[in-house]
């Protein structure tokens, strides 16, 4: 039997889905010139399944909107997320999860940052290097065992549930 990190944690409520646009994993969006914001980038990682609860970052206040920044002129985006404790062993796989579902639905001309929000985290600077280290990644990702957990953390964010307007397509790793 595994024991839970935190076998008690602090349940949010969902805000209201308000997404309008349709999301596909598997067209080329190399080309897209669409505005993005903050809004559709919280639309795309909110319903993702916490690896350890069957809740997702949102209804656990890992995500929030408030803590994403988008310049589209820039292409650059920045999610931070705040792990459920501060000792959270998850947080690099929470955050591996969110990177892979920004970069299988944003178009590649985006730089995508991903980091614990500061002082939340006892380790944020080893993680964030994690996140954000393209090698890690890639690493990580050729790991099969690591790739079915995050797809089956991702598989919640395409199914309907909190986000009702993604169509889903073929899992795509880079």
């Amino acid at each position: 039997m595994t024991t839970l990190i935190n076998q008690n944690p602090i349940i949010y409520e969902a805000s209201a889905n308000n997404s309008t646009r349709e999301w596909r994993e598997d067209e080329d969006l190399e080309d897209s010139v669409d505005p993005i914001d903050a809004q559709e980038i919280f639309d795309l990682i909110r319903s993702i399944s916490d690896p350890e609860h069957p809740l997702s970052l949102e209804q656990l206040n890992v995500t929030q909107r408030d803590h994403i920044q988008v310049s589209d002129e820039n292409n650059s985006i920045l999610v931070e997320f705040t792990p459920t404790i501060p000792h959270c062993s998850m947080a690099t796989l929470i955050g591996l999860c969110i990177r892979v579902r920004l970069l299988r639905c944003l178009p590649a001309r985006f730089k995508v940052d991903i980091s614990v929000r500061k002082g939340t985290h006892q380790s944020e600077h080893a993680v964030n290097k994690q996140l954000n280290d393209k090698e890690r990644v890639a690493a990580a990702l050729e790991n099969s065992h690591l790739l079915e957990v995050v797809n089956q953390c991702l598989a919640t964010a395409t199914s309907g549930g909190v986000v009702a307007n993604i169509v889903k397509g073929p899992a795509i790793v880079n």
